[in-house]
């Protein structure tokens, strides 16, 4: 069973572009996309309207994990017009390319670890850290980590923390942060103007609640569930990190396709070079990582996950609050 950078190097086989395919996901689900918010728009009878308007949300998932792997140059890694692309639609996701890329990165860079983790992703404290530190920054801790700050990932995730803040810790280099959340807003002055608060509603404000709720949950299930571990700079490997600190998640295969493979989180961690249709191959393939520490969409694993809020170093694994 091959382990470290024998491992890593294994995975290279697997990181290679299928141009046709990479476009035919991109250009596919964009279309649908389109089609099922212009579906909110139209004519049609409510319940139909209302029926669009969850597609959309789920089709906007699976839009942003191809966004989050073209910004891998996962796929398309050469194609300008596919860099243009991604770019536009980073900005009508809300979540513009120069923080995307840049705090995702980082991330990958320093998943699981204790310190420098928290720059694109939930922050993570020791037990002992939590206790000794102030009420007020404990309540914004836990804020942070709540439920409904996840399910509002919308506001609080999107508008706020991949727009609003970014741009004004760094005006200069996150420009694009202010312009996502003016063409946002615009977007939905245009749509109350058109179509009424109905259209709003259903072809703004439903799907990115869904599909930004989501996806903030999928983000903080991949990296804290039952079982994840951390670590210290001295005990920190780029390979442990991907294997013991990043998640399966387990979904139908419908599911799977509208997350774009995105459960497989351990594998994308381990080479994020590998496009996103190739994971379920690279698992097939490679036996050392068919063990993965799993999780999955199913309530009682979605409250396990949620109940976790610090690390406690004496016993090794995430713990709750009532734990402390």
């Amino acid at each position: 069973m091959r382990t470290g950078q024998e491992l890593i190097l294994a995975t290279k086989r697997f990181a290679k572009d299928n141009t046709l395919r990479s476009w035919w996901c991109v250009l596919s689900t964009l279309f649908l996309l389109l089609a099922a918010l212009a579906g909110t728009f139209w004519n049609f009878p409510l319940l139909a309207r209302v029926v669009c308007s969850v597609l959309a949300g789920l089709l906007m998932i699976r839009a942003f994990v191809i966004y989050h792997d073209q910004q891998h140059h996962a796929i398309l890694p050469k194609s300008k017009l596919a860099e243009g692309l991604m770019q536009i639609f980073g900005i009508l996701a809300i979540s513009p390319s120069s923080v995307w890329r840049s705090s995702h990165n980082h991330h990958h860079n320093h998943n699981s670890r204790l310190r420098g983790s928290q720059i694109g992703s939930y922050p993570i404290m020791t037990k002992e850290q939590f206790i000794k530190t102030p009420p007020g920054k404990r309540r914004v801790y836990l804020f942070i980590r709540h439920p409904l700050t996840i399910l509002f990932g919308y506001v609080f995730m999107f508008l706020f923390g991949m727009c609003l803040n970014p741009f004004f810790n760094h005006p200069k280099k996150h420009f694009d942060c202010l312009v996502a959340f003016v063409v946002h807003l615009a977007i939905s002055v245009l749509l109350v103007y058109y179509g009424g608060w109905l259209a709003l509603l259903l072809t703004q404000l439903i799907p990115n609640f869904i599909a930004l709720g989501i996806g903030s949950y999928l983000f903080y299930a991949q990296h804290n569930f039952p079982g994840v571990t951390f670590a210290d700079n001295a005990g920190w490997t780029y390979e442990k990190a991907a294997l013991e600190s990043s998640s399966y998640l387990r979904t139908s295969r419908l599911m799977a396709w509208f997350t774009a493979n995105i459960g497989y989180h351990h594998v994308h961690h381990l080479n994020s070079k590998i496009p996103f249709y190739r994971l379920p191959e690279v698992i097939r393939e490679m036996p050392e990582l068919q063990a993965p520490k799993t999780t999955s969409l199913l309530p009682t694993d979605i409250l396990r996950c949620l109940r976790l809020k610090v690390w406690c170093v004496e016993t090794q694994r995430m713990v709750g609050v009532r734990n402390l």
